[in-house]
């Protein structure tokens, strides 16, 4: 992709998702997010009726009488965007590749953040920590992430997502607001992500929006068909006209689903499935209500 041909396109996801941002989401992005952190204010002497949770110890038995910890709320949010560029996102058999409707996902949450005055940054993976970029405030720098978002090649093809929240929690010390934008077609198990799911959602408010292609979840009765693995780079032949391996292949996927629902419901994490010949708005409406 050419320079220009790059900033054409960053310009045309530029004017789609800004108009999103500032006309549909900005109501709910500041109604459901602003100001739910909550940051140390000062401590003060116990009185009847406060929350005994709140009690600080150390203060409490320096000066001999309880003292409890006062917060307030934070005006400031910091949005995080864990964006899956593994070699999975470079498929799309109806509507646009993976990879166009997550960049598009990521861009709409990225000005809707902006518009509010917020910090948004970025962490890029693959089965590996692909890139960082640290949150930020302005136009300049968000016009920086959606670029990324576009033209970023990763240097590995795998998916690992329990990395990716492991390195997000490490780097991350305070509280924010976090999407994880991927397909979920996992490399590793889904039962190894209960751990770094677990300690995110207890430290972040961790959101997924899982983007999907139709056959991604069941294969179509075209006979014989030459398979490729855009994270292994294996190819496989499949006689697609043999019923049981259709069969074989939607329960496979439909069982890895129900392991992950499972697992954003004991997490509290809320989530959304978006197929990418799909209105997107309508799912990120959807995500938006139920948190």
């Amino acid at each position: 992709m050419t320079s220009e041909e790059l900033l054409h396109k960053v310009r045309k996801i530029e004017i789609k998702t800004r108009s999103l941002s500032r006309n549909i989401f900005a109501g709910e992005y500041h109604s459901q997010f602003k100001g739910r952190g909550m940051a140390f204010s000062e401590v003060r002497e116990y009185q009847p009726g406060d929350d005994v949770r709140s009690i600080d110890w150390n203060v409490t038995a320096r000066l001999n009488r309880p003292f409890i910890k006062v917060y307030e709320e934070e005006r400031e949010l910091t949005v995080m965007l864990l964006v899956d560029v593994s070699g999975s996102r470079d498929f799309g058999t109806a509507g646009q590749f993976k990879r166009d409707t997550m960049a598009e996902i990521a861009a709409t949450l990225a000005f809707s953040t902006i518009e509010n005055n917020d910090k948004v940054g970025v962490l890029f993976f693959s089965d590996r920590i692909e890139k960082f970029i640290p949150p930020k405030k302005g136009k300049s720098h968000v016009l920086h992430i959606i670029r990324e978002l576009i033209s970023f090649e990763p240097q590995s093809n795998g998916t690992n997502v329990g990395q990716a929240l492991q390195y997000f929690t490490n780097a991350l010390k305070r509280h924010s607001t976090a999407f994880l934008i991927s397909d979920m077609l996992l490399t590793e198990k889904v039962s190894t992500l209960e751990k770094p799911v677990m300690i995110a959602a207890n430290r972040h408010d961790l959101h997924v929006v899982q983007v999907y292609d139709r056959r991604d979840r069941e294969l179509p009765d075209i006979g014989l068909v030459k398979m490729h693995d855009a994270e292994t780079g294996k190819d496989l032949w499949i006689d697609t006209s043999v019923a049981a391996i259709r069969k074989a292949y939607s329960d496979h996927n439909a069982r890895q689903q129900t392991a992950l629902n499972t697992l954003w419901k004991k997490s509290g994490i809320a989530n959304v499935s978006v197929r990418t010949d799909e209105d997107y708005v309508k799912a990120l409406m959807k995500l938006f209500k139920r948190i």
